[in-house]
């Protein structure tokens, strides 16, 4: 009997990959271990989610600095325009992840819609939210994407991290804001698959640090296809990794010393 296709597996056998995964499995598994969070996991993860969110508004043209953000949402007040509508979106996301884990697991495209009625709402009409954009082959390409999330495969979680990301990204499967749903998405694979089941780590700012031009080099390369192109931007996604377990390194030892 022949085996049902893997793509996902097919992905993490490329030239590069397994290496770069596993440097980023390490990295997040060495931030597991930090001490902090054997009683403060839930102040790293808040701090996580935070940085996060700023993070991925910044890689969509939001740039403001985590210090107004946080300021700002201490004094309960409003993002200044035209970043704050962008930022407000990604944060909305970020509260909401926790409790789409499960709904995830089952129904991802659910999920997908549900985040971008949260982060696209103050920029995109309300009649366009949740919805996959009209251009074609957009709908089937997210069907696809949503049988493969629900189907069994051998890729490590990072794998599919990344080609979701990449996937979201490169079809631009919302209008508006479908850079922060995709990195949300991201980061909920990681979580629901194991790899960083406390949402600890902050990819996000890996990506950042990475830089913009490095991120749209990459994303290129996976959206035209080639094996050497979507391995790239794997190895890309998995740097960003090692960087977010970094930062959440940073987080454990700011907390630590409170």
């Amino acid at each position: 009997m022949t085996s049902a296709p893997d793509p996902f597996a097919e992905v993490a056998d490329l030239p590069g990959v397994q290496a770069a995964v596993d440097d980023g499995r390490a990295a997040v598994d060495t931030l597991r271990g930090h001490r902090v969070l054997r009683r403060r996991s839930e102040l790293v993860a808040a701090e996580s989610a935070l940085r996060g969110a700023r993070a991925s508004a910044a890689l969509d043209g939001a740039d403001l600095t985590l210090d107004v953000v946080r300021r700002t949402l201490h004094a309960a007040g409003v993002l200044p325009a035209p970043e704050g509508p962008i930022v407000q979106g990604a944060l909305r996301v970020a509260t909401e992840l926790g409790s789409q884990q499960e709904t995830w697991r089952r129904a991802p495209l659910q999920v997908l819609a549900r985040l971008h009625t949260l982060a696209a709402a103050d920029v995109t009409p309300p009649e366009h939210l949740g919805r996959p954009q009209p251009a074609p082959g957009v709908a089937d390409r997210l069907a696809a994407l949503g049988v493969l999330l629900t189907s069994p495969t051998e890729a490590p979680a990072l794998v599919v991290a990344a080609v979701v990301h990449g996937e979201l990204l490169s079809i631009r499967a919302f209008d508006g804001a479908h850079g922060v749903v995709a990195r949300a998405a991201a980061r909920l694979v990681m979580v629901t698959r194991g790899l960083d089941p406390g949402g600890v780590s902050v990819p996000e700012v890996g990506h950042v640090e990475l830089g913009s031009s490095a991120y749209a080099e990459a994303l290129a390369g996976y959206a035209g296809g080639s094996a050497d192109g979507v391995a790239a931007w794997v190895v890309h996604c998995a740097e960003a990794v090692v960087l977010g377990a970094r930062e959440g390194t940073a987080v454990c030892e700011a907390i630590g010393r409170t």
